[in-house]
């Protein structure tokens, strides 16, 4: 039995009072790529921060390669081999792309007594890595981020974190913004992560998007997993459906006539 790169058993998270994830139990696989797939407040933030370092789960295990890990700062995962990007990039507008790439890594060199910032190296670095993902327009490493586009922003951040090592790649929400062109662009950069072996969890709220790249797919619903399935298993309209909260409103019409049908004999139609 394989086991898994990164794997979660029984995550809790509560703030307080509040409890924003509720057993939550994933897999994640060498060369495939997990989506999450869920709404505003499903609790997908939450995960994605544990995930990374920022939050420490209140519960459960978390382990890599089959050891428990728990993580005490960004840093600390990032070491682990945990790359998170975010929805624009992560990346700093004002900086050159070399720079940008570089950052909190800097190659140097020695210029007399000074070690300084190997500017030629890191540009060179950057512009073939993004190259290698399909970028082909970017020639000049001192090119200022901020003029790049959207899906370039995200190759720049994948490359950086693919460079870097990581084995496993969080992607939250990359083609929210991004037009139809750019969107396809960065599936596709996906699609090359995974086939490096690159563990992938793919956050969106596109069930089309979930569809062209997913391997495996996660539903979670106001911080508890509602759905846990493979490719082909659901159709995009159950899928859809799962999303909306349509399966819980179909359990709760079927809770409902059957109250009445026990205590009145004649249930009313629900929903219509």
């Amino acid at each position: 039995m394989t086991i898994p790169l990164l794997k979660l058993t029984g995550i809790n998270k509560s703030f307080g009072p509040i409890d924003v994830l509720r057993d939550i139990s994933l897999d994640v696989n060498r060369g495939e790529v997990l989506c999450l797939l869920g709404d505003n407040g499903a609790g997908k933030s939450t995960l994605i921060k544990i995930l990374s370092g920022v939050h420490k789960a209140t519960s459960g295990v978390m382990e890599m390669d089959g050891k428990p890990v728990s993580f005490d700062s960004p840093r600390d995962a990032s070491d682990h081999g945990i790359a998170t990007v975010h929805q624009f990039g992560g990346t700093f507008q004002l900086m050159s792309i070399g720079r940008s790439f570089f950052v909190g890594a800097e190659p140097t060199k020695r210029w007399g007594p000074l070690v300084i910032f190997d500017r030629k190296r890191a540009n060179e670095i950057a512009v073939r890595e993004m190259r290698q993902l399909g970028i082909t327009r970017i020639d000049d490493g001192n090119r200022l981020v901020g003029g790049l586009s959207g899906g370039e922003r995200q190759a720049l951040a994948i490359a950086r974190a693919v460079h870097f090592g990581a084995s496993v790649l969080i992607l939250d929400e990359p083609t929210a913004a991004l037009g139809v062109k750019e969107a396809a662009h960065v599936l596709r950069i996906v699609l090359q992560a995974r086939q490096k072996g690159i563990a992938v969890i793919f956050i969106t709220h596109n069930v089309v998007h979930a569809l062209t790249v997913g391997d495996h797919f996660a539903v979670p619903i106001r911080g508890s997993k509602a759905a846990d399935f493979r490719k082909g298993e659901k159709s995009r309209e159950e899928i859809t459906d799962l999303m909306a909260g349509g399966e819980q409103m179909a359990e709760l019409e079927a809770e409902i006539e059957s109250y009445m049908t026990k205590h009145e004999g004649h249930p009313p139609r629900v929903g219509g």
